[in-house]
C-alpha cells in the first residue's frame, strides 16, 4: 500500500480557491490515488504554528494572499524568482525534512502568453500596482526587449513599481492612471487589477488590438476581456495563469512531469462554471 502524501493551499480567505480542483485533477489523471490536496484558511498569525504541526506524510503546500511573503522566514531555502519579488506560492517539503520555496506565478505567467503565441515583446503595459503586478514585471523581464509603463493610482506606487523595475532590469516608466486608456495600445497590456477597476476602458480598445492578460478569472470575462476579444485581439485569462503556476507546481511537489495541463484546464472550467 502507497504512503498517503498530502499538499494544501493556504490563505485567508481560502473558501473559493480553485487550486483543490487543478491539483485533484492532476493527481486523478497521474493515478496518484494515494495523494490528498486540501485547502485550509490560515492567516499570517496562524502560519507559524500550522508549519510546525506537519508531519512527515506532507508534500508540499500552495500558498496564496496574505501568505506568500510570511512563509519567507519559515523556509530553509528560496528560489531566485521567488527572492525577486520577495514572494513564495510553492513550498516543498524535501525528504531530509527541508522547507523550500518557490514562485510558480512567474514562470506561470510566461507559459501562459506563450501558449497564445507571445514570446518577446518590444514594449508592454502594466495597469496596477500591487503584489501581482510585481510578478508581471518579473516576468516581463525575461520577455520585454523595451520599456515597460505601469499605470498607477498613487505617488506612492508609483514608486514601488519603479524600485521593482530596478530590482528586476526591467526600464519601468510611471504614468498616472487618469492615462490608462493609453496603456491599451501596448502590443501586450497586462490588466492586475481587481474586478471592476478596468470596466471604464472598454470603449477604448483599439481597432486592432495586441495581445491582453487579465490576471482575473472570476467573474470572466472581464469587461475589458470581451472587448478586446470582440476586436479580435488575443486575451489570455487568469484562469490561464493558474493553470499554468498549477502544473509547475504539481511537478515540483509529485516529481511526475509533465503535468497534465489540459485535465487540470478543463477541471477548473467545469469548477468555474458550476459556480
Amino acid at each position: 500500500m502507497s504512503t498517503i502524501r498530502r499538499a494544501a493551499v493556504l490563505g485567508s480567505p481560502i473558501a473559493h480557491s480553485l487550486s483543490p480542483v487543478l491539483h485533484r485533477a492532476a493527481y486523478a489523471e497521474l493515478g496518484l490515488t494515494h495523494w490528498t490536496y486540501d485547502r485550509f484558511d490560515v492567516d499570517e498569525a496562524g502560519l507559524p504554528a500550522f508549519i510546525a504541526g506537519l508531519d512527515s506524510t506532507w508534500a508540499g503546500l500552495s500558498l496564496t494572499m496574505p501568505l506568500k511573503r510570511a512563509i519567507i522566514p519559515l523556509l530553509d531555502s528560496v528560489s531566485e524568482t521567488a527572492s525577486s519579488v520577495e514572494a513564495v506560492n510553492t513550498v516543498v517539503f524535501t525528504e531530509d525534512g527541508r522547507r523550500t520555496g518557490d514562485n510558480t506565478d512567474i514562470p506561470g505567467m510566461i507559459a501562459a502568453l506563450r501558449e497564445r503565441g507571445v514570446e518577446k515583446t518590444d514594449s508592454a503595459a502594466v495597469l496596477g500596482a500591487g503584489a501581482t503586478a510585481s510578478s508581471a514585471l518579473a516576468a516581463l523581464s525575461a520577455i520585454c526587449t523595451g520599456p515597460v509603463t505601469a499605470y498607477v493610482r498613487s505617488r506612492e506606487r508609483g514608486v514601488e513599481m519603479r524600485g521593482w523595475g530596478e530590482r528586476l532590469g526591467v526600464d519601468v516608466r510611471i504614468s498616472d492612471w487618469a492615462e490608462a486608456e493609453q496603456a491599451l495600445r501596448a502590443p501586450l497590456v497586462i490588466a492586475t487589477t481587481p474586478a471592476g477597476a478596468t470596466d471604464a476602458l472598454t470603449g477604448a480598445v483599439p481597432d486592432r488590438p495586441g495581445t491582453l492578460f487579465d490576471v482575473l478569472y472570476e467573474p470572466w470575462p472581464t469587461g475589458l476581456a470581451a472587448a478586446w476579444a470582440a476586436r479580435n485581439g488575443t486575451v489570455v485569462g487568469g484562469l490561464d495563469l493558474l493553470v499554468h503556476q498549477a502544473v509547475l507546481q504539481v511537478e515540483q511537489m509529485t516529481g511526475r512531469a509533465p503535468a497534465p495541463l489540459l485535465a487540470m484546464r478543463q477541471a477548473g472550467e467545469a469548477a468555474l462554471a458550476a459556480r
